[in-house]
């Protein structure tokens, strides 16, 4: 038996009337839990036969709306629903008292995800952490829904900063039912947890805001803001390759993130690009795999970077202190070496990781940095981690949402040695 808050209870039940419903809040909140079940009510009442499913990359799409841990699409129509394929990509298909439905789960977060729904007419939209997408996916996918016979878009995410573009360009356009929503909104969060959470947030006045109440903060203390999605991400590898390397971060509860980087002579200088990213997170899968697990699965990545991109790879860097992960690494042939984690590093007054900070704070300012599209082992968690990576009232980094960040942190380090200092 499933229990609902009086919030979620509100959210199912309520009329098809605007243009778009957004749920915002924390993470944790039910949000997304709710929006299934509100989105399977409009599927049974729509006689619109084609619709979508949006979020970062289909992946993701899949995993929030059609699987739901457990609670999603394909389980509430049960018998009545199955996977398919065809001319226009996968999809879910579901009959209803008002026929077939057709629900496709696609990427969104690309400038040329567009390509994906060209042509196709629908009847609802669903964009998932919608401020993640790129916003001319966004607006073509209101284009696409003119024809709909019960025209229908639902939203949701976690608070963005106030500027964020999708809050003028689309929330503010639309005619919007906005719904604000918390922890406490969750039935299935006890209080035990809740406390658990308020403590841990509590610590970063940022996170709190955001993460706790729910708040729209713009982000002071995020280390790496200089970062732009759209001047630091390219659709393709430029430049000249010159070297192929990996680095890696380890962890079974915590999350395990490796990057294929390669360099590239571009406009007469050395840049650093990121053209890959494995990452999986047990805490937040709930999934824990073993070490060798891991490794058979990081080499078939190493395996498919080297082939996709033509290019022998010449170094893998580990952090030092996840020596199980190097001995697997060993074991199914791949030699690695400790990465740099700049614990000798003393530059003037700085010293640590904060000498590796500053680099990585260089590269991206500079626009050494670049992220190159994949749509295979894409960049969603970094980019996630970019925006959420913070200094506590010590002025000290966190210790969070830093796994992708500290091997990227390592990559920096031997790009700035090897070809800028």
């Amino acid at each position: 038996m499933i229990r609902f808050s009086p919030k979620q209870k509100e959210i199912i039940r309520a009329p098809f009337d605007v243009a778009l419903e957004v749920n915002e809040g924390t993470p944790r909140s039910g949000k997304t839990t709710a929006g299934v079940f509100r989105y399977a009510r409009y599927l049974v009442n729509t006689p619109d036969e084609n619709h979508l499913i949006t979020a970062y990359n289909q992946e993701q799409a899949y995993r929030l709306f059609i699987e739901s841990d457990g609670l999603g699409l394909k389980y509430i129509f049960g018998d009545l629903a199955s996977i398919r394929h065809n001319e226009k990509g996968d999809h879910l298909e579901a009959y209803t008292p008002n026929g077939i439905k057709r629900v496709y789960y696609k990427g969104g977060g690309k400038a040329d995800s567009v390509k994906a729904i060209t042509g196709m007419s629908l009847g609802s939209v669903v964009f998932c952490e919608i401020n993640l997408l790129h916003l001319s996916m966004i607006q073509e996918c209101f284009r696409r829904t003119f024809a709909a016979k019960m025209r229908y878009h639902l939203a949701d995410l976690n608070p963005p900063a106030p500027n964020h573009p999708v809050i003028r360009e689309v929330f503010d356009v639309q005619r919007t039912r906005w719904k604000h929503w918390r922890i406490h909104d969750n039935p299935i969060i006890t209080d035990e947890r809740k406390e658990e959470i308020r403590r841990t947030l509590e610590k970063n006045p940022y996170l709190f805001a955001r993460d706790w109440e729910g708040k729209r903060v713009m982000p002071e203390g995020v280390i790496y803001g200089m970062f732009d999605m759209e001047k630091h991400v390219t659709p393709s590898l430029l430049g000249e390759p010159y070297e192929m390397y990996f680095t890696a971060d380890g962890g079974q509860s915590d999350a395990t993130s490796v990057s294929c980087n390669i360099v590239t002579r571009h406009d007469g200088g050395f840049r650093l690009n990121r053209v890959a990213h494995y990452y999986h997170s047990g805490a937040e899968t709930g999934q824990v795999k073993a070490m060798s697990v891991y490794a058979r699965e990081i080499k078939a990545f190493v395996e498919w970077c080297a082939k996709s991109y033509e290019m022998r790879w010449a170094e893998f860097f580990v952090d030092p202190s996840c020596r199980s992960l190097r001995e697997e690494l060993h074991m199914v042939g791949i030699d690695t070496r400790p990465a740099d984690n700049n614990a000798k590093d003393i530059k003037g007054s700085v010293k640590g990781i904060e000498v590796g900070i500053e680099r990585a704070q260089n590269a991206i300012s500079e626009e050494r940095f670049f992220l190159v599209d994949n749509p295979k082992y894409d960049h969603y968690n970094f980019i996630k981690e970019v925006g959420m990576y913070c200094r506590g009232d010590n002025g000290k980094p966190i210790d969070d949402f830093n796994h992708a960040l500290d091997e990227f942190r390592y990559a920096v380090n031997y790009f700035y040695k090897r070809y800028v200092l």
